[in-house]
């Protein structure tokens, strides 16, 4: 290993399994004091147990690092600040913290209800947030550190995961927002959208085209952490396998005007042909695979 985090301090949320699990362990390989958060709860957040981010912190003190274990919860202000105190307490200071922590509700939308709704947007989203205040606390005093949150390509929309879409569309938003907050002090933040083989993406109902193992998530998080890193920020990163892409900042594509207040008709009128609308490329899957679907039923002919 290069020692990319020699002498910081980190701490990863959903580190028990799976991405979470394989950041902190490369975290602890280049050198980093790790703070293992896992609350040990099944993809849909029932079942705590805290065990799962003991075995880790412990996998990561057999192998001649630092470590320390917190089973918080993240759906607190309680617990994240417990997870980023826990940092300071024992190993000094919090230099990055990496929030993976989530569970899935899937339903669709019509069908959704609010206990399928709250405990996905509290996880994710919320989730984040608290993480990130804590550590955006102790970092302005620093004035340094990252904050790396996790979102997936599903912020541009789900079929059927609409709590876990837009829990994952504010983890972006709230990312990009402490990139500009926090800019003055010398904090980045930054978000990575994994494609990984994992508890939570065994359940997508389609073949993903792209798909990686956890551990090839973990070194752009090791990156976006380390001191090589410290002009990037309030950017989207995919990872999936040997694929590293960024995502584009949003922005107005086009514009019409009228020379006062628009009326309906007026609209109805020259939308269409002045500013048209975005395709969502998902929505062209989506129609693509009902084609094939259809075509499949057919008879011969």
């Amino acid at each position: 290993m290069t020692g990319f985090l020699k002498d910081k301090v980190v701490a990863v949320t959903g580190a028990g399994r799976g991405i979470g699990r394989a950041v902190a362990l490369a975290c602890a390989a280049e050198g980093a004091a790790v703070v293992v958060n896992d609350h040990g709860v099944g993809v849909s957040g029932e079942e705590p147990a805290s065990e799962v981010a003991a075995a880790v912190a412990a996998e990561i003190t057999g192998a001649g690092g630092a470590a320390v274990a917190v089973s918080d919860t993240v759906t607190t202000m309680a617990g994240g600040s417990r997870i980023v105190g826990t940092a300071v307490e024992t190993f000094g200071r919090i230099d990055g913290v990496v929030c993976v922590a989530g569970i899935l509700r899937e339903r669709m939308l019509f069908n959704m209800t609010e206990d399928e709704w709250d405990p996905v947007v509290a996880t994710h989203l919320k989730g984040t947030f608290t993480v990130f205040r804590a550590a955006a606390e102790q970092m302005r005093r620093q004035r340094s550190g990252s904050l790396i949150g996790f979102t997936s390509g599903n912020h541009a929309g789900s079929v059927s995961q609409a709590n876990y879409s837009a829990a994952k569309g504010g983890v972006v938003s709230l990312v990009r927002s402490a990139a500009l907050g926090m800019h003055k002090y010398g904090v980045t933040a930054n978000a990575v959208a994994p494609v990984a083989r994992t508890r939570m993406s065994a359940g997508v109902p389609f073949a993903l085209g792209e798909m990686g193992e956890p551990e090839d998530v973990a070194p752009l998080v090791v990156y976006l952490l380390s001191d090589a890193a410290r002009d990037v920020t309030g950017q989207v990163y995919t990872a999936a396998g040997g694929k590293i892409a960024v995502w584009n900042q949003p922005h107005e594509t086009r514009a019409m005007y009228a020379d006062g207040r628009w009326t309906p008709a007026e609209i109805a009128d020259r939308l269409p042909g002045d500013i048209g609308q975005e395709r969502m490329p998902m929505l062209d899957r989506i129609e693509a695979m009902a084609r094939a679907a259809a075509d499949g039923a057919r008879p011969n002919a």
